[in-house]
């Protein structure tokens, strides 16, 4: 344990070096914030009710959901996929530490830092300009957290996969972009899912990609009670661990590839 926390203490110092690009990528996860919650607030009074969702729901979702954008690696982080296109990965297969562990605590001291420096900051100027809900009652607070440390680490787990593609692939940009196209769309990154037709709402709850977004803010707005919650978590766990596995496997053969070739 001692291992992974230096890992991601190292991790979190690295990230909070780039502080011009904090401030910037806060700047602009505010601004797209103000933009989604004016669209919603249209929303709303077009019928926002029709749905189960209040204006003032619509809008905690916009900005709510832009603090989640870093910690689920909503952009992408091509780091490992690029120190095995340039063969650097040996050096990763070479440590005494296991492979997926390591990146994992990598991760996760850099998600530290974007939640409390990109995550929170667009939620507290959100409320500076709209009224938002609040978790109530209280205990939803650590269910929430939960929740988003899950959230997170999926993110980890479907971008893992994404980078050991470069094993086999000469370029993965694509698969990385695939990704981060169907995250945007099917987790609630661009709008509420429940704002889809019926049928697609219904396909896109299921799928791991709202796990990661929609039904955590939905946990946050107490959209779920009892039994919901412990369905909502239930099915985040089954898609961690299945990524997870997957990702495992995924490696175990990159790493039988690397041999082969005589690395």
């Amino acid at each position: 344990m001692r291992l992974w926390w230096e890992v991601g203490v190292r991790s979190f110092r690295r990230a909070s070096t780039y502080r011009l690009a904090t401030a910037s990528g806060v700047f602009t996860n505010t601004i797209f914030g103000y933009l989604r919650a004016s669209i919603l607030v249209f929303v709303a009074g077009a019928g926002g009710a029709a749905i189960g969702m209040t204006g003032e729901e619509l809008v905690t979702f916009a900005f709510v959901s832009q603090g989640f954008l870093m910690i689920i690696g909503a952009f992408g982080d091509p780091e490992l996929a690029d120190r095995i296109r340039s063969g650097d990965v040996v050096i990763d297969l070479y440590r005494p530490a296991d492979v997926q562990l390591w990146w994992m605590a990598n991760w996760f001291g850099r998600a530290a830092f974007q939640l409390l420096a990109r995550g929170l900051p667009p939620v507290v100027l959100g409320a500076m300009a709209f009224d938002l809900a609040w978790p109530d009652p209280w205990w939803h607070w650590p269910v929430f957290a939960l929740s988003v440390l899950v959230a997170s680490t999926l993110g980890f787990a479907i971008r893992f996969c994404a980078n050991l593609s470069a094993f086999w692939l000469l370029d993965n940009r694509g698969v990385d972009q695939m990704v981060t196209l169907l995250m945007s769309f099917f987790a609630g990154l661009l709008l509420p899912i429940t704002l889809f037709p019926a049928w697609l709402a219904r396909v896109a709850s299921l799928l791991p990609f709202a796990s990661m977004v929609q039904l955590p803010v939905e946990l946050y707005l107490g959209r779920h009670e009892g039994a919901a919650i412990v369905w909502v978590l239930t099915q985040q766990l089954l898609w961690l661990v299945a990524l997870l596995g997957l990702g495992r496997a995924l490696l175990v053969a990159a790493t039988r590839r690397v041999v082969i070739q005589g690395g």
